[in-house]
């Protein structure tokens, strides 16, 4: 089971929700991969300090030409849409962060003079944390296109335990190649007019891609209450409401697990990950631990 963690915008506790969901299911008994996809600004490594055990670089085909054969005839400039490829007095210029590795211009080269190598984008980071397997993309400085490492750090998923995945910021394509193909997704907002706004756009997507999906209301008594009355209205499920607590702040800034430095707090993320349990299965996590104990 696949789950992710979204929002429209940063900052409203995406990484908290996904961090303290991934070990409520560890307290379960259940085996759990944490598989940070925010490769821009990956941060759950901060809280969780897992032990890597694992670095793997990550390569794009970009197009290298062979200027002994090129004719500079301008067909591999013609096919490129993204603009990585221009042919200017004779010569071919090519600018390979634009590169999305199509291939195209190898396709069409009539003089065979275009080839393709690997450029580094990035890196797949995996190790092992607090009793879940963790798995991370750290995307190299300046560049642009996050989506190829997002892939390859989903490509780690394993298909026999739960993956919970911490999700990019808002609703570009970054955030769409991470939640793809999730069982469910969870959208964590804020009471305030920004948050409703963001909100609205993330639930669009969602339902663009028909994937299930929750809300998470953090700072909850803060704001106003326009949020849950938009939830009520699109028949959107409040899964759980966080409220303001400067004990969490404070935890937070420290750099700790908010269910670690706040343990009544594991009971609302238990309960969390029940809510998804029940909505995914029709079964009780909860009830099924009581008959086990």
């Amino acid at each position: 089971m696949m789950i992710s963690v979204a929002s429209g915008k940063g900052g409203t506790g995406k990484t908290t929700v996904a961090i303290n969901l991934a070990l409520a299911a560890v307290r379960y008994g259940m085996k759990v991969q944490l598989l940070d996809c925010d490769v821009e600004e990956p941060n759950c490594h901060l809280f969780l300090n897992p032990s890597i055990t694992r670095n793997a670089k990550v390569f794009v085909p970009v197009p290298q030409v062979d200027e002994s054969k090129c004719t500079a005839c301008g067909k591999c400039g013609d096919i490129c849409r993204f603009n990585a490829i221009a042919v200017i007095a004779g010569k071919v210029l090519l600018f390979s962060e634009l590169c999305h590795g199509c291939g195209g211009c190898v396709l069409v080269c009539p003089e065979g003079a275009m080839m393709e190598v690997g450029r580094e984008i990035g890196a797949v980071e995996e190790g092992r944390t607090n009793g879940l397997e963790f798995v991370q993309g750290r995307l190299r400085i300046s560049e642009a296109m996050p989506g190829p490492l997002i892939r390859a750090v989903k490509n780690r998923i394993q298909p026999d335990i739960l993956s919970i995945i911490d999700a990019p910021p808002g609703t570009s394509c970054p955030v769409i190649e991470s939640v793809n193909r999730s069982d469910f997704v969870i959208l964590v907002s804020e009471p305030t007019p920004f948050g409703l706004n963001d909100l609205e756009l993330a639930v669009g997507m969602v339902r663009e891609l028909k994937l299930p999906f929750g809300v998470v209301i953090n700072r909850s008594d803060v704001g106003d209450d326009r949020v849950t009355r938009y939830c009520q209205k699109e028949n959107i499920s409040v899964l759980m409401e966080i409220p303001e607590d400067r004990r969490i702040a404070e935890a937070y800034s420290r750099g700790e697990i908010i269910t670690d430095a706040l343990p009544d707090y594991r009971d609302s993320f238990n309960s969390l990950l029940d809510a998804i349990f029940k909505l995914l299965t029709g079964l009780s996590l909860m009830s099924a631990r009581g008959e086990r104990e």
